[in-house]
């Protein structure tokens, strides 16, 4: 007797973008990166695999996925955990690169085919980390356009359960030293608002 298909199993065979894959530079085909379960606490809401992850097959398994990991104070374990955490970006495949080889935009195509259901699957979540600015806009709405003023307002969007975090990318390291009050105010209570949403019941 086979076992019943899941939202992640109808997702990871999607081939909906196989088309423009194929026209990027990469030439790559789908292979999209489903980490999901109905009973997760902690949603991490980022922007698109890369190619590392492409390769993998498993979310933030990259520099940016060590630094994600520094910031909500998770080990890779706890990060890793199906049953109380899902890793859900806006698009679940590599979009590619852009000419000058840099990662193009996540396709917006994936979030109408599949977001909706994706977040409706998640009944238990008690905190969203909206990770970089397309994750921003979706969870916060256009008012979430200008990233570095949206994550300069933390505090507003953390009391309504959403934490909107700069990509955690290496090409944010100069915005980080920037704005030290990142490291200084929010991690601390980025990292006690993360241990709280897991150890809830």
């Amino acid at each position: 007797m086979s076992l019943p298909v899941t939202l992640a199993d109808e997702i990871r065979a999607c081939t909906a973008c196989a088309g423009r894959f194929a026209a990027t530079r990469t030439a790559h085909s789908p292979r999209p990166v489903a980490w999901f379960q109905p009973s997760a606490r902690l949603l991490i809401a980022g922007q698109a695999p890369g190619a590392r992850v492409h390769a993998s097959g498993r979310p933030f398994t990259d520099p940016s996925g060590d630094r994600l990991r520094d910031w909500t104070g998770l080990s890779p374990a706890e990060f890793y955990d199906l049953t109380r955490i899902a890793i859900v970006p806006m698009a679940f495949c590599f979009p590619g690169y852009d000419a000058k080889g840099s990662d193009l935009p996540p396709p917006p195509l994936c979030a109408t085919l599949w977001r909706a259901r994706v977040m409706a699957s998640l009944p238990d979540l008690r905190l969203t980390l909206a990770v970089g600015g397309a994750a921003m806009r979706w969870h916060l709405g256009p008012a979430a356009a200008n990233v570095s003023g949206t994550v300069a307002n933390w505090r507003v969007h953390a009391s309504n359960g959403i934490w909107p975090l700069p990509h955690p990318s290496w090409r944010n390291t100069g915005w980080l030293k920037r704005n030290p009050w990142f490291a200084t105010d929010l991690l601390p209570e980025l990292r006690a608002a993360v241990r709280a949403a897991l150890a809830k019941p």
